[in-house]
């Protein structure tokens, strides 16, 4: 609940004033965002600070530019709108738009802001994947890719997670969470997408930076204990992968960035 406190470790922000989600908006250029009418000032004043600080932090973890958090612009957000019944946030593919509840969403923006992008690149990473299909199942269900050395990178991510190191077998953590749905009699955690999400939550919480209203969960959870989160030296090797494919993707970014104000500047010059 936001009346907790929450733990973060990062580079001071200095806020000249109070974060709103207006701020939050302009920021990172998110497509739009919604709040519940059921959420107080107090509590939106509060929710708006925490969640830019927390992307802030998403956005130094990963090396990028404000346009990837909102995967240039395409990304909408709710906050306290659409709640499910036991679901504390979740990532709508149709309208491309990630919800976290009024008082059960804090820890898990990390998990579907990390759906979000697999959805988004589903699109860029391959030829055939189907609108609704994410990038991780794409791949794993051998859709055509695009050459591209992003792109390689990014199945290598794909590859490190859902396969042994030989890349010939299933990994321990597909292994363990099949077990795990086969128990429950449902496909939920073995899925390719809450795999990979969830390994992206341990990449995020490894990190130097520590928020836990980001991402929290990976370590000493009952989920963590069974062992669906990635460890040992399969995680090591899935933060060393993850890394190196957000390293380049933000060299990338700023370079179009930087392009982009380049044109923009000569265009006024030539007014």
């Amino acid at each position: 609940m936001l009346s907790r406190q929450f733990y973060r470790r990062g580079p001071n922000l200095n806020h000249l004033h109070p974060v709103t989600f207006t701020d939050v908006r302009r920021t990172f250029g998110f497509r739009s965002i919604s709040i519940g009418r059921w959420v107080t000032q107090a509590e939106r004043d509060r929710a708006a600070g925490l969640f830019h600080d927390a992307l802030i932090d998403l956005m130094s973890i990963l090396r990028g530019p404000e346009l990837l958090i909102s995967l240039r612009g395409t990304l909408s957000f709710q906050y306290g709108i659409g709640g499910r019944p036991g679901i504390s946030a979740f990532y709508e593919p149709a309208s491309r738009s990630f919800s976290l509840a009024k008082n059960a969403g804090p820890g898990s923006i990390a998990h579907e802001w990390f759906h979000a992008l697999d959805h988004y690149l589903a699109g860029k990473a391959f030829t055939d994947a189907p609108g609704r299909m994410f990038a991780s199942e794409a791949w794993l269900r051998d859709a055509t890719p695009v050459v591209h050395p992003l792109n390689d990178l990014l199945y290598a991510c794909f590859r490190t997670i859902m396969l042994d190191e030989e890349g010939e077998e299933p990994s321990e953590l597909f292994r363990i969470s099949s077990r795990v749905d086969k128990a429950n009699g449902c496909v939920y955690y073995s899925e390719p997408a809450e795999l990979c999400a969830r390994a992206f939550e341990a990449f995020v919480q490894d990190a130097s930076i520590s928020n836990n209203f980001l991402v929290a969960g990976t370590k000493a959870t009952s989920e963590a204990k069974m062992g669906l989160y990635p460890s040992g030296e399969h995680r090591r090797r899935i933060n060393a992968a993850f890394a190196e494919y957000f390293a380049l993707l933000g060299r990338a970014l700023r370079a179009d960035l930087m392009r982009s104000e380049q044109e923009e500047l000569e265009r006024e010059q030539l007014k």
